[in-house]
């Protein structure tokens, strides 16, 4: 029974998004609109019925419902649907006026599920964003749709914001592992850099000997966040003549440009004193085996920050590390020197490879490990924008598409508890500079 009414809330809200396609394309008759009102207004009913009954079947106060009365609804469609063929071939020229269009369309999506109605306006709202881009539609009708825009520039809607972080967070290790958090305001963190000192006596206190005073200092390291940009450019021809969706392919460009500007910050700027290049403390254990230096870097991290430790690494460190031999010749990436296998676990800690890691210098073996969510990312609310630019590039008889967003992303932590660790490997067992 519950499997039956189901397949029929699908068939129900199917028909209703059918309905509602032919209201908004403005080919619906005159001479069909009287009909379509009133099968819009059985098949709500129909469903407000049926979420009913699903809800007491759920919590189980749900009775029986007689077979026959399935299949005489089934029935009643097949007809409905036959008769709606039979007007359908005898329509008219005339069509019937938007103000009853507009009321149908609203009453099948308020029958729609809640669910079903935030997907549609999702869709629509990034469609119209896609097309807005490439002057497939004009500024009025993006904002008919949902789209924010100002002065040339279109806020990106949530749903496609959200999409470009989560690639951002494919892509981009740090905003996977790191902690984000979303202000307009100035984001501060305190970093303890002294420490409070207990004392023990074993004689009674008295007012000649009080309790010594201890400082606790802090100081506050604030995310500053500055400007990320990434621009495209698309020939006015492309536009004019493929049938291909340009539209999404440049937001797909402008999503690789941006993320890796922000990866390429977040790893290796020499202008962000929080990058993890240069806030990362630099592991340098002397001239031993590969092998023992990686025991030594995962037993210097805090043993409060090795639950979450992870290894990040580049591939010249997956080489080094893969190529590492025993004295019989045989590998040392075995379980009975690092447990599992390259790309799950080392030391019994999990491994990721970025080429992010490599900075300017890809051929030397780096490496990081401990807890990476001490890096703190500060995105600013609202500023993820694209900006169309016509005017700039047409001498060239181009269009350009600007990215642009404000955030910030350190390594954060205190002397007192380093959180994560570089080493740098050479091929002869020694440790490059740092």
């Amino acid at each position: 029974m519950k499997k039956y009414l189901e397949r029929r809330k699908a068939a129900i809200e199917a028909r209703m998004k059918e309905i509602r396609a032919d209201l908004e394309s403005d080919q619906t008759e005159a001479s069909s609109v009287e009909k379509l009102e009133k099968e819009v207004t059985e098949l709500s009913e129909e469903l407000e019925a049926i979420k009913a009954e699903l809800t007491k079947l759920e919590s189980g106060e749900s009775g029986d419902a007689s077979t026959a009365e399935g299949e005489g609804e089934r029935d009643g469609d097949e007809g409905e649907e036959e008769r709606e063929s039979d007007e359908t071939e005898q329509r008219g020229k005339q069509f019937f006026d938007t103000e009853k269009r507009d009321a149908i369309v609203n009453n099948i999506l308020k029958s729609l599920s809640s669910e079903s109605r935030k997907q549609a306006k999702t869709g629509e709202q990034r469609k119209a964003f896609a097309n807005y881009l490439v002057g497939r539609i004009s500024e009025n009708e993006a904002r008919a749709m949902g789209v924010e825009t100002t002065n040339g520039k279109v806020l990106i809607p949530e749903s496609l914001s959200k999409e470009i972080i989560t690639y951002a967070q494919e892509e981009n290790l740090l905003r996977k592992y790191g902690t984000r958090v979303q202000t307009k305001g100035t984001q501060g963190y305190p970093v303890l850099v002294k420490k409070a000192k207990a004392q023990r006596i074993k004689t009674e206190r008295t007012l000649d000997n009080p309790i010594p005073q201890t400082d606790i200092n802090f100081d506050e390291v604030f995310l500053n966040p500055s400007e990320i940009d990434a621009l495209v450019l698309i020939t006015k021809k492309l536009l004019a003549m493929t049938d291909m969706p340009v539209e999404q392919t440049v937001i797909e460009e402008l999503k690789k440009s941006y993320v890796e500007e922000e990866a390429n910050f977040f790893f290796n700027s020499t202008d962000n004193p929080g990058s993890l290049i240069q806030k990362a403390v630099a592991f340098n254990p002397g001239n031993m085996e590969v092998y023992d230096k990686l025991v030594r870097l995962k037993n210097s991290v805090p043993t409060s920050k090795l639950k979450n430790s992870r290894w990040m690494m580049n591939r010249a460190a997956l080489t080094a590390i893969e190529t590492l031999k025993d004295k019989d010749g045989k590998p040392l990436l075995r379980e009975a020197y690092i447990e599992g296998s390259f790309g799950y676990r080392i030391l019994g800690y999990p491994v990721d490879v970025t080429d992010y890691v490599d900075g300017s210098t890809p051929d030397v073996p780096r490496l990081y490990f401990g807890d990476f969510s001490s890096f703190h990312i500060q995105d600013v609310i609202n500023t993820l924008e694209v900006s169309k630019l016509l005017e700039k590039y047409s001498d060239t008889n181009h269009v350009g598409f600007k990215i642009w967003h404000l955030n910030d992303g350190q390594l954060i932590y205190s002397p007192f508890e380093p959180t994560v660790f570089k080493l740098e490997l050479t091929t002869d067992g020694g440790t490059a500079s740092a």
